[in-house]
């Protein structure tokens, strides 16, 4: 459990590192994106590895309706998370449609793993979403949405998603968690 919540909390540290320490990351310049990006890197390869390594009690599962609606809900959040809400028509206006796409990620992971490896893991994550959505409205409270799309776009990127949907899951799945019942 160590690995995993090393990795959250390096996920977490570098996300708010700009907002945490402007001056500190202002002096790093370019060679900052580089030192964040690595982190994140790093978090991500602890946060897989601790939580494959994680034990703990087991509250419920997977079951048929759970994994349908699992299924749905990845679906909208990787279209959330897609370009296709601030170049459509449907969610132009919706201020933080990646951190809200990441955040129904958490949710839907968990609503099909009820163990606590992965409370701390898909939990830590959609917390660490709704406290980013909070800092950034705070730090900006003055957002104009982007220019209004079309639906041919939001259907491209629907589609779009779709496809990722059946890779993501067919990745899943080889690994051994069957995403598609």
């Amino acid at each position: 459990m160590t690995l995993l919540i090393l990795g959250l909390a390096i996920w977490v540290a570098a996300h708010f590192f700009k907002r945490a320490a402007p001056d500190m990351r202002a002096r790093m310049g370019e060679r900052g994106k580089g030192i964040v990006a690595l982190a994140l890197v790093l978090s991500v390869i602890l946060m897989i590895f601790g939580y494959r390594a994680a034990d703990g009690a087991f509250f419920w599962g997977r079951h048929p309706a759970t994994v349908g609606i699992n299924n749905l809900m990845m679906l909208f959040a990787l279209y959330l998370t897609s370009p296709g809400p601030s170049k459509g028509a449907l969610f132009y206006k919706m201020r933080h449609p990646m951190l809200t796409g990441f955040l129904l990620w958490a949710l839907a992971h968990l609503l099909v793993n009820g163990d606590v490896p992965s409370f701390v893991l898909f939990g830590g994550l959609g917390i660490w979403a709704i406290a980013e959505m909070i800092v950034i409205n705070r730090a900006e409270p003055n957002w104009t949405p982007p220019p209004k799309g079309s639906i041919a776009k939001d259907a491209m990127f629907a589609g779009a998603s779709v496809v990722l949907l059946l890779v993501i899951g067919g990745i899943h799945t080889w690994l051994g968690y069957p995403t598609f019942g």
